[in-house]
């Protein structure tokens, strides 16, 4: 999908057609989520700090994003992906794979399915998406990153050499700012400079893994299938300040709200996990992480809370300025495990696994803002 976020808003209205606009997250701190055609134009472009972005385009229209409208129109789209094969994976809100080896015989050639694709999420929900397609995985991907925005690129699979060869290294995923400067340092800025470098060169440099990833890539080598059903391997909630956070109670209060949804996105998705991280950013931009693996899996606010905090403490660290607070799950199961609630059915405790089944009810009929946790509303409330 081209600019997925900025053109929801455009399609449902929030935001003017024709004219530069951006997502941004809340805060001086927030940053550029997605930006339309006509807002890349004047350079903003994601991840770029709000107040650059308005700075290089006051012009533009600024938004707040809306995650249950992208929510909706992402499932939309991949329903439209599944009328043509049931092997559909999706990789993000946005973006999505689909095997169509065996649909030609029904839709016509591979350019016949991009196009009825790309008509049916027009005309169905308003909405521009390009479309790549190749014989692997990588290949499609960067067929559809060139074909932005709103086009066709189909690379048959003769055409993979001639199509990778004259393309700058930056196109190929894996490749960060890092990676890019060592490419350069090597006299490689071009995916057929990289084909052609011996692979002990590019593993002595960028690792094993790394350096084997990309030459592989660069070779067109991609033998990944399509996982319609690939299980998410971690999920996370983390959330960047407008001010430092120095107090511990305003540390730990955001660490309460950061497990409540973390705790509920799990319980949604009916997973469970064992392992639990924090990330601690502070303002001298230096970055903390830790983990821990609980003996049971655990879904709940508790546990996931305690854990956090636990952490936390175990820094030690003194007069500390947070920029930026992050908790983590992984190793994720599927269902719920009551022994692992961190002991919170000692006698008379609440019984919080029945409080938050009811809760998550409530929020399923009358909207997530509908119930929360009473010391962050009123905390909230305070703030407003």
């Amino acid at each position: 999908m081209d600019s997925f976020f900025a053109s929801v808003e455009v399609r449902d209205g929030t935001a003017t057609a024709g004219r530069p606009v951006a997502v941004v997250g809340h805060g001086a701190r927030g940053v550029v989520l997605s930006a339309t055609y006509e807002a890349r134009s004047f350079g903003l472009r994601a991840a770029m700090p709000v107040g650059q972005a308005r700075r290089i385009c006051p012009e533009a229209e600024f938004v707040r994003p809306r995650f249950g409208a992208y929510r909706k129109y992402s499932k939309a789209v991949m329903e439209i992906l599944g009328g043509f094969s049931p092997l559909v994976e999706q990789a993000s809100l946005d973006e999505a794979y689909v095997d169509v080896t065996g649909a030609h015989r029904l839709f016509g050639s591979a350019i016949e399915i991009a196009q009825e694709v790309k008509a049916r999420i027009a005309c169905e929900l308003g909405l521009p998406a390009s479309v790549g397609g190749g014989p692997s995985k990588a290949i499609a991907k960067l067929a559809s990153e060139l074909a932005k925005p709103n086009g066709i690129l189909i690379v048959d699979r003769e055409q993979v050499t001639q199509f990778l060869e004259p393309l700058e290294v930056r196109y190929l995923s894996g490749v960060g700012t890092s990676t890019l400067k060592t490419l350069a340092s090597m006299g490689i800025r071009k995916v057929g400079e990289l084909a052609a470098t011996p692979l002990e060169s590019l593993t002595s440099r960028l690792g094993e893994s790394q350096g084997e990833y990309l030459h592989n890539l660069a070779l067109g080598n991609d033998n990944r299938p399509i996982e319609p059903f690939r299980p998410a391997k971690s999920l996370s909630h983390e959330r960047t300040f407008e001010i430092d956070l120095e107090s511990d109670t305003l540390i730990e209060r955001e660490l309460l709200r950061l497990s409540e949804a973390l705790a509920r996105r799990l319980r949604r998705a009916g997973l469970s996990a064992k392992t639990f991280g924090l990330k601690v950013r502070l303002a001298s931009m230096k970055t903390l992480s830790r983990s821990r693996t609980l003996e049971d899996p655990a879904d709940s606010t508790p546990a996931i809370t305690e854990t956090a905090r636990e952490l936390y403490r175990a820094l030690k660290l003194d007069k500390p300025r947070i920029r930026l607070l992050g908790v983590s799950a992984s190793g994720l199961v599927r269902g719920s495990f009551v022994r692992a609630q961190l002991a919170l059915d000692n006698g008379g405790a609440p019984d919080w696994r029945a409080a938050e089944r009811a809760s998550d009810e409530v929020r399923r009929r009358f909207g997530e803002d509908a119930i929360g946790i009473a010391s962050l509303r009123n905390d909230d409330r305070d703030e407003d």
